[in-house]
């Protein structure tokens, strides 16, 4: 594994340890990455977003989505519905998942909604006031008159 020093970008920047956090985070995780259950990302709007995850064969009650620093945790767990049921063949995944997903700052989810098998989870980023780009008025020197000295 390669190890990448960030300690030079500290000594001209101011507050971006977030980023070198995310970049060790990305950069140490494991190679593996799960695969279920299958999740798309999709940018609705220019500052909105949407998580479909492919929750087939769980009900809502079943699910569980929380926010917590920055974080977005989706799971899941089935209640055991299957005594007296004998399968010849299961090929319908209704195993227990935990997905994560870390949110930029500013970044909100407004909602979710289970349909069809399917979980969809809106985002939305929203900058504050003082973070927008904000015009600032360039007056006009006072003018100043000549005094003759004598």
């Amino acid at each position: 594994m390669r190890s990448f020093d960030l300690s030079p970008l500290y000594r001209a920047t101011v507050g971006f340890d977030r980023v070198a956090d995310l970049m060790d985070r990305v950069l140490t995780s494991e190679v593996a990455q799960p695969t279920y259950p299958p999740y798309n990302i999709e940018k609705t709007d220019e500052n909105a977003y949407r998580i479909s995850v492919a929750v087939a064969g769980f009900t809502a009650a079943e699910l569980s989505v929380e926010v917590k620093e920055n974080a977005l945790h989706i799971s899941a767990r089935k209640a055991d519905e299957d005594e007296g049921r004998v399968y010849l063949h299961r090929g319908i995944a209704t195993r227990a998942f935990e997905r994560r997903f870390h949110l930029a700052d500013h970044v909100r989810v407004t909602g979710a909604t289970h349909a069809d098998g399917m979980l969809h989870i809106d985002l939305v980023r929203e900058m504050p006031e003082a973070l927008k780009p904000r015009r600032i008025e360039i007056a006009s020197a006072p003018q100043i008159e000549a005094r003759q000295v004598n």
